[in-house]
């Protein structure tokens, strides 16, 4: 048989068809002619019979209905179809008269009862389309993100100022530039052998620098370079790994880093990332009593204290140091687990007699007693106290307990620890055992913005008090950095001997870029106004260009009462999240980043306050 006559519509090429069954060229034109004034007068006829409004809603919202009504059988009678088609258009008649009336009560309710019966109606929409329990294929629930206000500033109006804040971005961008040409992907840099450098502290997580930094890039609108950093954790940044991390460490850099980028942004990608290295953190808290491990192999779920804290003790200022990360990590994964496992922190402690009010560094994990007695608000202690005040200001004031567990420690503070000088510098001693140690670290210069923080929440008749020592403070910071030769602030001083805001040890000596002066300076400026921290913050601005700054970045110095640097060959993360980020907040208006939207995290990391009228809405960011 001819190939022609078992494919009737197969054409040869340059000449026509063979089979009888084929058509030509008008006569394919007159049948799609044909074709289209049927379809034209189908249509027609819908919309232009009497019911058609019936019927197009039977078309259009309930095609399923009709199809599964009509369909009969081979055997179906004539009589029976008729029949069919009766019922058919009676429920059409039902659906329109039913959705005639929702629309009617609908228009009676109040707008906002309007747009709540939409918000139900969209959530449950969401938790079908994307399956059980509401989650997708990331395992999250839907959020509705609403960026929060102040995530940028303007330039400021006075020209001084400007230039200063613009002179603080170039900085910026010097650091992110080094870093990103000698040391991309690393955990931080080298900048004088221009490599890269990494801690024990991240185990074999990569690009700390990268994810501390983001949020500091989009606050600069530094957005060409935020999205450079937003690719490389969207396709580099990787937690599944067989090594050991500070929880402490990760918490505070990367899932605080990657939340504040979230919040900035909106990029669901910082949201999925945090969560996912939020659960690999959660086995840290499977200890006797809930306080969790310092060290964690993510891999594993293996954790362990450092060896040398008190007899495999759990540090103050590393389990107290996770509640404002955990909080929004609950809200938004939509796992309660995050805020009970911090929660339950907090029982632990409340359980236990504070000696003179005092919360002491170790607590051990298994029997969930205190270790040695030895109080700092410097290393070791300092961040527990700060997250006690911001867990209560975030939740936007309700967190009563948070508040009082604040107040009540730092009454015991000013009571045991705080001192004045012969000289007249107020300083925060450490307490060991009951005997003071005349010695204030860098770390705890934080608190002169902690206390000026809180200063507003206290007892009214201690609201001046508290805004006071917070000045104090800040003055005996900035007086360390004033008596050394590179004016920057050592490791740690003291006020023994005839000697005050000095710095006697040489293993004290060091500065490695660390923020908290600034920090101090920051918060008291935005209370204050007084011009003389903006001023104090340009001194330091001068000092790190002098003494800091390398070819390949910034580098932290060994001897700060050396007038030749001996730089440590480091550029630590913090340096970008923190000291820079403080530095531009102490230039730019009060609206940016305002107090009363967002709260830093340790690591300078803004998140929003959780504010309390959306509490009916537990999947909205605000």
């Amino acid at each position: 048989m001819p190939v022609a006559t078992l494919l009737p519509f197969t054409a040869t090429p340059n000449r026509k068809s063979a089979s009888p069954t084929s058509f030509r060229l008008t006569e394919k034109f007159i049948l799609l002619l044909v074709f289209s004034a049927f379809i034209t007068l189908c249509f027609g006829a819908i919309f232009f019979l009497p019911d058609s409004s019936k019927l197009l809603s039977g078309v259009f919202f309930h095609s399923s209905a009709v199809e599964t009504n009509t369909r009969t059988g081979p055997d179906s009678s004539d009589s029976g179809s008729a029949g069919n088609d009766e019922r058919v258009l009676a429920k059409i008649r039902k659906d329109h008269e039913k959705a005639l009336l929702e629309a009617k009560d609908t228009l009676q309710k109040r707008p906002d009862e309007i747009v709540k019966d939409i918000r139900n109606e969209k959530d449950e929409l969401v938790k079908e389309s994307v399956g059980q329990g509401g989650k997708d294929v990331n395992n999250l629930p839907f959020v509705e993100y609403r960026r929060p206000p102040g995530t940028t500033g303007h330039e400021p109006l006075d020209p001084e100022t400007r230039e200063r804040r613009a002179k603080i971005k170039e900085m910026m961008k010097h650091a992110w530039d080094s870093y990103r040409r000698y040391s991309w992907g690393s955990n931080e840099l080298r900048p004088i052998s221009k490599q890269g450098h990494s801690s024990n502290l991240f185990g074999s997580i990569k690009g700390a620098t990268i994810v501390d930094a983001l949020d500091t890039l989009y606050i600069m609108e530094m957005f060409e370079e935020f999205d450079a950093a937003t690719e490389w954790v969207e396709k580099n940044l990787d937690f599944v790994v067989n090594a050991e991390v500070s929880v402490f460490e990760v918490n505070i850099r990367f899932v605080g880093g990657l939340l504040s980028a979230y919040y900035l942004s909106g990029k669901e990608v910082f949201r999925r990332k945090a969560v996912e290295l939020g659960e690999k953190l959660l086995p840290a808290f499977k200890t006797p009593t809930g306080i969790p491990w310092a060290l964690l192999n993510l891999k594993s779920g293996i954790g362990r204290n450092w060896p040398w804290a008190s007899g495999g003790s759990s540090i103050l200022a590393e389990y107290g140091t996770l509640h404002l990360e955990f909080m929004h990590l609950s809200k938004l994964s939509g796992n309660p687990e995050f805020a009970q496992k911090v929660m339950n922190i907090r029982k632990v402690l409340n359980r236990l007699d504070k000696p003179q009010g005092l919360y002491p560094n170790y607590l051990n994990p298994n029997s969930g007693q205190w270790g040695q007695h030895h109080v700092s608000v410097g290393g070791l202690g300092d961040s527990f106290y700060e997250y006690l005040l911001k867990a209560w200001l975030m939740s936007d004031k309700t967190d009563e307990e948070g508040k009082k567990m604040y107040y009540d420690a730092l009454q015991a503070i000013e009571t045991n620890l705080m001192r004045k000088s012969s000289g007249g510098l107020t300083y925060i001693a450490e307490w060991k055992g009951g005997l003071l140690e005349h010695k204030m670290g860098h770390l705890t210069c934080f608190a002169g913005g902690m206390i000026a923080l809180g200063a507003d929440g206290a007892p009214s008749d201690k609201t001046g008090h508290q805004m006071e020592q917070a000045a104090e403070i800040a003055r005996t910071c900035h007086e360390s950095y004033a008596r050394t030769a590179l004016k920057l602030g050592p490791e740690a001083f003291r006020f023994d001997g005839g000697v005050e805001a000095i710095a006697t040890r040489q293993n004290e000596k060091y500065f490695i870029l660390r923020p908290e002066v600034i920090e101090t300076y920051m918060y008291m400026w935005r209370f204050t106004h007084d011009p003389k921290y903006r001023e104090w913050g340009w001194e330091a601005v001068q000092a790190l260009e002098q003494h800091c700054k390398v070819e390949g970045g910034y580098s932290g110095v060994r001897d700060v009462y050396s007038s030749t640097p001996n730089h440590d060959d480091v550029q630590q993360s913090f340096y970008l999240a923190e000291t820079l980020k403080y530095l531009y907040l102490l230039f730019s208006d009060d609206d940016h980043l305002p107090f009363d939207h967002w709260v830093f995290n340790t690591e300078a990391h803004p998140l929003p306050v959780i504010k309390k009228d959306n509490t009916d809405r537990p999947n909205e960011v605000e």
